[in-house]
């Protein structure tokens, strides 16, 4: 292995084990649950949305080193911003991991650690799991739709 891919691979198990905003946040606005069935892995994301922007952002869950790191660092990158950024950050990244983008904006920095993913389709899963997580966190949801939500938990 490259010295590139050594430092890639430390940062992956240092936010593996490590992770960055891992944890509750209670009075969150949003919590979306995500699962992917072909390994196991589960992410719950947490938001508190205030004037547009992601005020925090906190996630639980239970996985590989991929889905772990990936959650950590989109945790790390998305706090402040608004949800507009999110949503595209969100697309960049999946297009990215999955090679229909060559490059990612230097806003999402350390996040071209998961360059080499898209060769393992299985792994793309895991890489995109926290994100598409987030996709779905972030979507609008109409009056009745949230009381309905509501009404089940």
């Amino acid at each position: 292995m490259d010295a590139l891919g050594e430092l890639y691979s430390e940062l992956i198990l240092e936010h593996y084990t490590h992770p960055r905003n891992y944890g509750d946040l209670p009075g969150a606005d949003r919590v979306e649950e995500g699962y992917n069935q072909s390994c196991g892995d589960r992410v719950v994301l947490l938001l508190k949305l205030r004037d547009g922007r992601i005020e925090d952002i906190r996630f639980r869950g239970y996985g590989c080193a991929i889905s772990i790191a990936s959650a950590s660092l989109m945790t790390e990158h998305l706090k402040g911003r608004t949800i507009q950024e999110a949503r595209a950050f969100a697309q960049e990244f999946k297009d990215f991991v999955t090679g229909k983008r060559e490059k990612l904006s230097p806003t999402l920095g350390p996040l071209v650690l998961f360059r080499g993913v898209g060769r393992f389709p299985m792994r793309v899963k895991c890489a995109t799991l926290p994100w598409h997580t987030l996709s779905l966190a972030l979507e609008e949801k109409n009056a009745s739709q949230e009381e309905e939500e509501k009404e089940i938990t």
